[in-house]
């Protein structure tokens, strides 16, 4: 009897015990709070900085190639000069007189080659004779081939002299400006002293360095070109304001550095009022232009899987998973080339928690219920 009691007492309490479990079964988890972005198009131009730094187009040292003293200098330092115009000059007194002397063994030396030809012509006419031995005809032809050689290293020394009396004048190679002289008159000076810079001014070159992934883009720049009225670069001057001249892509290098993964590319702008100064540095502003008006959304709302790139796109109160097909990246937006259309909400903040079809919930979360009181 008594354990027909306690078999009673035990599929009671298990009786209850399971209708409890089912008042406590799993519940719904509560809708995700997002936040939503209405695509909308938008303008796809956007602007890109680069550091950059103002460099002639052309750019020599002027050194002599014969030694001397200074003894004029022919401008003022940072003058604009003249292709052509004279810079500086070197003592020729040695020069001169070296020409003089050159001069003068030539002289010599075409008066000894006249004397082997007359001697030569007289030998040659006695031998049609036979008044003479034909070994002596020979002597005197070979005397003549001497003269005449002699005659031709003369003239090469006249040459080489006079071109030493021509570098003792410098003249300036190019069109350009020309720095802080290195020397005074009086100064002694050799081949390969410095005595100047000079380089060219209008237009300047500006060089950037660009990402070895940007190539592509800076490749199409350079096949189209660019016009002056609407160029796509612009420079920013360290005091902050934009250089109004507009400038245009003028090549890339022909190799990227290994060290960095970049790529110089130069630029070039007129410089009529010497704005620009070799070893300016400033930034260049490159606007990039990626189509007409597109669908833009923030890029933190694409989620990758695999290589493919979705979104989270509310459905009243659900988020649905849509794959899209990205464009241009534009600062903190991406272009949708398809995948959404205009109006379509997309899931922004709250990405991370979401799964396709999850419950979302938009504006602040509502507050948990309390447990009655008993």
């Amino acid at each position: 009897m008594r354990n027909s009691i306690q078999w009673t007492g035990f599929i009671l309490v298990f009786f209850f015990t399971s209708c409890g479990d089912k008042k406590a079964g799993p519940q719904a988890p509560p809708p995700t709070p997002v936040t939503l972005y209405t695509v909308a198009a938008g303008n796809a131009t956007y602007y890109d900085s680069y550091p950059a730094t103002v460099t002639p187009l052309n750019q020599v040292d002027i050194k002599p190639q014969v030694s001397g003293n200074i003894v004029g200098i022919y401008f003022k330092d940072g003058q604009h000069v003249r292709k052509g115009e004279k810079l500086y000059e070197i003592d020729q007194q040695q020069y001169r007189a070296a020409v003089d002397q050159a001069v003068a063994n030539l002289n010599v030396a075409k008066a000894n080659l006249a004397k082997s030809q007359q001697d030569a012509d007289r030998y040659t006419e006695l031998s049609k004779q036979d008044a003479i031995a034909k070994q002596t005809l020979d002597h005197q032809i070979a005397d003549l081939e001497s003269a005449k050689r002699q005659v031709e290293a003369a003239q090469a020394s006249v040459a080489s002299v006079q071109t030493n009396l021509k570098y003792s004048v410098i003249y300036s190679p190019f069109d350009g400006t020309i720095g802080i002289s290195q020397v005074k008159v009086g100064t002694s000076v050799y081949p390969q002293t410095l005595l100047n810079s000079i380089s060219t001014d209008n237009p300047m070159a500006i060089d950037i360095a660009i990402d070895q992934a940007e190539i592509p883009q800076f490749t199409k720049y350079m096949e189209k070109g660019t016009s002056d009225k609407d160029s796509i670069f612009t420079v920013t001057l360290p005091d902050g304001s934009v250089y109004k001249y507009a400038g245009h892509l003028y090549l890339l290098d022909r190799s990227v550095d290994p060290t960095t993964g970049t790529l110089k590319v130069r630029l070039v702008f007129p410089n009529p009022e010497d704005e620009l100064k070799a070893g300016l540095t400033a930034n260049i502003r490159v606007k990039h232009d990626a189509g007409q008006a597109s669908l833009l959304i923030p890029y933190k709302a694409i989620v990758e899987q695999l290589g493919e790139y979705f979104v989270f796109m509310a459905d009243s109160n659900r988020a649905l998973m849509k794959k899209v097909t990205l464009g241009t990246r534009i600062n903190d937006k991406i272009v949708i080339r398809s995948g959404l259309q205009e109006g379509d909400k997309v899931v922004t903040e709250g990405v991370q928690k979401l799964r396709d079809s999850s419950a979302i919930q938009t504006g602040a979360p509502k507050p948990a219920a309390t447990p009655a009181a008993k």
